[in-house]
Parts: structure tokens; sequence; C-alpha cells
């Protein structure tokens, strides 16, 4: 009963918890550290054997390395090989030499100072891959290079448990540790054998089955496995998942695999957080305070410098470079392996390392905002340059303002027509990008009055605005119905309020970036569920036009809840007064062949428009996505 009473309280103190530090914008880790300090043995004791937990909840970061290994096919793992060895070893050797000193300040020896350096160096890849995750910065290039020196520890543990017995003076150590290094070897190759040969058929044995509980076991037994085996082996159990997951990454199952992973590791990597939480020794740390913030600055500063001479030397984008140098510059979970190791060797004693472990601690709990600060000064450090005032002499007919996926297909269907245009941009890279490709593109703010007029907006028909924000599309709407009321204007719509919001400026168009998308959507449902392609287009032609109209109808109730909410109930009820006599008149009469060709030439027409109108919500990748 004590295990689900403390389940029980663990769960409910992370639904309020975390929900609420994200709101406050610091991110769900530092929420499920605050639960683990509070629950365990330094506030409340509520949890009294913390080890325990960080024991089982290690098996989320084996889940997480197993999902992050089904992202990488071996031919992309192949080509990260130079960045993986380069980058790796530059960060450990250069984080080593600078934490190194630490050790000898503990009156260590030289020999034990190194190692204890090379500890030190190791970062998270819990915290790290995490953060990088909610952000969705993994595919950065700060993130891949992260995530390269991340794997590269993750094999270096390995060598350092083997220095262990060296270290402690062992002399029969040797024959010991050949055995362990070509037993490692075998495992890894069998390993490889067996992921890549062998589970794959018996995946395809059980998909047949079309029992899905056991497609996940057989999913969780994959993990287990791997993790288990290599842990034998005397290597890391999240090398293990990693590999196995690499074995599996371009097989049709890989999809269907991380879905069944994906719960069981949210909620296991949630619980190491709250376990790392739960190992603060709050009496040790209150007891030696400027000891331990001294060793967790001093760790994280090092491991900062080096990462930014690294991203230097690399040639990183500048932006990039403060990203990269904070988002690992913590301590890491395997550093409480080695320590604890070292400690159960005699190598280091049991202070020294209680001390480090506080350290490393504080420095994960750090990460969060260690990143911001690192977002924030590489936004900082972005190239600016001033805005375009020349845009020559000549005075095309059309503006847009925006020319990212959405501007860009507006862009190139005029060009098909041989229509000229003037596209102005804020984003420089965007800019000099679209530039090679011969359009006429400016790096110019179009919320700024002087710009557009520069740009010949007062020679100019018609302006498409088709920007992401919807602040910046209302201001530019503004600007132009103001000082050029005889101008032609079209925007891209974010959603209904944002399209009533469009119109009270006066704009003579408004395209909801998400509905023509929709629409075609919906036809292909619709002819999914067996409805003649006829019926389907009908169907949504009906719905489109309605709710078109809907949208002009109920523009003038926007702001009386009440009257909005009658105007949509009785034009539903119209709607689906109208679908039942489209049903009835399908129903009563079978089409000709005349009529058949007929539809089929509406067809094209009406999804020629969808296209149309698709191709500006496809470019524009959803509300929720930048350009």
């Amino acid at each position: 009963m004590d295990f689900l009473n403390e389940a029980a309280v663990l769960l409910g103190a992370a639904i309020i918890a975390v929900p609420l530090f994200q709101r406050l914008g610091l991110g769900s880790i530092l929420g499920y550290l605050c639960i683990g300090l509070l629950t365990g043995p330094s506030v409340t004791g509520f949890v009294s054997e913390p080890e325990s937990v960080l024991h089982f909840s290690e098996f989320g970061v084996v889940m997480l390395l197993f999902i992050i290994g089904l992202e990488l096919e071996p031919k992309r793992l192949w080509s990260m090989r130079k960045r993986l060895l380069g980058l790796g070893s530059l960060q450990m050797a250069g984080c080593a030499a600078l934490l190194m000193p630490i050790g000898l300040l503990l009156d260590l020896p030289p020999s034990i100072a190194i190692f204890l350096g090379l500890t030190l160096a190791l970062s998270s890849t819990a915290f790290a891959l995490q953060v990088l995750n909610e952000r969705r910065q993994l595919a950065t290039p700060h993130g891949q290079s992260a995530f390269a020196m991340l794997l590269f520890q993750d094999l270096a543990v390995i060598p350092l448990l083997a220095l262990l017995p060296f270290l402690a003076g062992r002399a029969d150590a040797a024959p010991d540790d050949g055995w362990v290094i070509a037993r490692s070897i075998g495992v890894v190759i069998a390993a490889i054998v067996f992921g890549r040969l062998v589970f794959p058929r018996v995946l395809a044995l059980i998909a047949r089955s079309d029992v899905h509980e056991i497609f996940t076991a057989a999913a969780l037994f994959l993990v287990l496995a791997m993790a288990l085996v290599m842990q034998w082996a005397g290597l890391s159990m999240a090398l293990g998942a990693f590999l196995g997951g690499v074995m599996l990454a371009d097989t049709p199952y890989r999809h269907e695999l991380e879905a069944n992973i994906e719960p069981f590791k949210g909620l296991l990597l949630g619980l190491f957080f709250i376990a790392v939480g739960m190992s603060v020794d709050l009496s040790l740390v209150l007891g030696n305070l400027w000891l331990v913030m001294g060793l967790a600055v001093a760790m994280t500063v090092a491991k900062t410098v080096v990462l930014a001479i690294i991203g230097w030397v690399t040639r990183l984008p500048r932006t990039e470079i403060p990203r990269l140098a904070t988002i690992i510059a913590q301590g890491g979970e395997f550093d409480f392996v080695l320590l604890t190791a070292a400690v159960a060797a005699g190598v280091i004693d049991q202070r020294i390392a209680s001390l480090c472990i506080a350290a490393v601690t504080l420095s994960m709990a750090a990460t969060p905002f260690l990143y911001q600060l690192g977002e924030k000064l590489g936004n900082r450090l972005k190239e600016s340059r001033p805005y375009d005032t020349d845009f020559g002499d000549d005075t095309p007919p059309v503006i847009i303002a925006g020319l990212g996926r959405f501007g860009q297909m507006v862009g190139r269907m005029l060009k098909m027509q041989g229509i000229n245009f003037t596209a102005l941009d804020p984003n420089i890279t965007q800019v000099e990008f679209i530039r090679r490709f011969g359009s006429r593109i400016f790096y110019a703010d179009a919320t700024r009055l002087d710009l557009l007029r520069a740009a010949g907006i007062d020679k100019a028909r018609l302006l498409v605005i088709a920007v992401d924000s919807e602040s910046a599309a209302l201001t530019i709407a503004r600007l132009a119905k103001t000082h050029f009321p005889e101008l032609s204007v079209y925007a891209r719509a974010r959603n209904r309020h944002h399209a009533w919001q469009l119109m009270e400026i006066g704009v003579d168009g408004v395209v909801r970036e998400t509905f023509a998308s929709s629409m075609e959507m919906s036809v292909e449902v619709l002819k999914g569920l067996g409805y003649p392609s006829s019926n389907a287009i009908n169907a949504v032609r009906t719905f489109r036009d309605f709710d078109n109209q809907l949208l002009k109808d109920t523009y003038a109730h926007r702001n009386d809840t009440e009257r909005l909410m009658a105007t949509e109930k009785a034009a539903m009820a119209e709607l689906r007064s109208l679908f039942q006599q489209e049903l009835n008149r399908g129903r009563g009469s079978k089409e000709s062949a005349r009529e058949e060709a007929a539809a089929a030439n509406d067809s094209d027409d009406v999804n020629e428009e969808v296209r149309d109108d698709t191709g500006a919500e496809t470019a524009a990748g959803g509300p929720g996505n930048a350009r």
C-alpha cells in the first residue's frame, strides 16, 4: 500500500505543479524537481528512499534514448560520425581540462582529479533533450551539435567505469577488464544483428495478429531487453536502448513503436526528474552552501566557455552559439552513477561525492533558466543591418507584405501570370535566400509607413498582407486603409476572430489560412466514406459558401455573445436543411453520362479553386507554424 500511496501523491502533485510551472514559463522539469524536493527526505520525508525511485525511473531516460534512436536511421547516424567523434572529444577534453583543478582543490591525487574532471564534463541527456524537445529545437544546428556531444558522453561512460579498478590500485584489474571489453564488443554486435535481422520479423508476426496490446508489450520488451543486456555487458542501459531504436528506425513499425512507448517514456522521465529532486540533501547543501554553489558555478561556467569556443571554432551561426553553450552546461545523470561507483571502489570519499552530486543537481535545476538566457542572447546576436530604402524606379502593381510560405505561393502564382510584384520581409535570411531566385524582395518592415511609401505603395493597385503576426497584419491594414484609401487590400487571417478584426479595418478580401485546406480535406474524407465525387464536392461547396456568408452575417454581432450564438444556431439549422435537400435530390435521381461528365468538369473547377487556396494555406504551415 505504501507504493500506491506514494504513486498517488506524486501523480497528484505532478498534475498540479507541472501545468503551473509551464504556465509561469519555467518549464516542466523544474516542476518535477520541486515535487521531488518537497516529497524527499530533506523536507517532508514522504519518500524515505529516493535511491530506489531514481533506480526505477532511469528507465525514463532509457525510453527517451530509444525514441530518439527511432528518429535516426543508420545511414543518418553514420553521416554524424565526424560530428559525433569530433565535437564529443573536443567537449570532453576541454571541459575536463578546466574542471580538473576542482579535484586538486579538494586534495585529490592528479589521476583521480582527472577522473573527476572527466566525470563532471558529462551533461544531462534527459534534461537537455527534454528542453530541446519542449521548445522544438532538436533539429536546429545547436540541437544537433548538442545531441552529438551527449551521445559521445554516453559512450564515454563505459571507459570511465573501466578506469575505476586501476584508480583504486587493483593489480588484478587488467585481465577482468580485458574480458569486460571483449564481452561488451560481442554484446553490441549481437544486439545489432538481433535488432536488424530478428526482431523486425518478430514484429511482423505480432502485427499480423492484430492484437494491439501485444504489440505494445513487444515494444516494451525490446527496450527493456536491450537495456538489461547492455547493463550486463558493462555498458549503459541508455546506450542499449538507443542502439535498439536505431536498428528499427527504417522499418515500417517505427511510428507504431514510438506511439506505444511515448506515454511510458513521458511518465518515467517525469519520475526521473522527481527522483533527482528527492536526492538533494538540503542539510549538506546548507551546511556547505558556498562550496556547493561554487562547485556548481565553476562547473557551469567552465563548460559554457568550452562549448562557446567549440561553437565558434566549428562556425555555428552566431545566434546558435549561446544556445549550445547553455543547453549542456549542466552536470549529468551519469555523474551520479560514476560518483557512486567511485565511492564503492574507494576512489573518492563519500563527502566529496555528496558535495559534487549536490552541485550537479543544482546545475541541472538551473538548465531551463540558463537556456532562456542563451536564447535571449542569441536573439540579440541576430545579424542586424539597416532596412532597405532604395527600391529602384520600378513600381509593380502588387506589393506583398511577408514572403513566407503563404506569401511565396501568392508570389509564384502572380509570376506565372506575368504580374510583377514587390515583396517586403523583415527576415534578412529569408530575403537573401529568395533574392537568389530573381524575386523582387527587399529587407523592410511593412508596419512602417515610410518603408511602404518608399516601396511605391502609393502607385500600387493592390496590397497582399501575408505576414505571420496577427498584430503586424492589423497594423499594416490600418496604415494602408488610412493613408491609401483607394488601394485594394487582401489579407491572410489566422482565424475567424482575426478575420473580423481585419474586416473592421475595411480590407477588401480576407482569406482564413486554414479554411481552404480543411475544405479540400473534407472532400477527400467524404470520398473515403463512399460518397460519389460529385456529391462530396457539392456538399463541401455548400458548406464553404455557407460559412463564408456566415462569417459576414455574424460580423455585425461579433461583440454580442448572445446574438452571436443565436445567429450561429439558426444558421446551423439552415445548413442542415440545405444538406437534407441535397441528400434527397441525390437519392431521387440517377445521373446520366452527360451529368457525370459535367460533374467531373465541375469537380476539376472546384478542386482547382481549392488547390489555389490550399496552396496558400499549405504555405502558411498552419496556425501554429512560423515560416
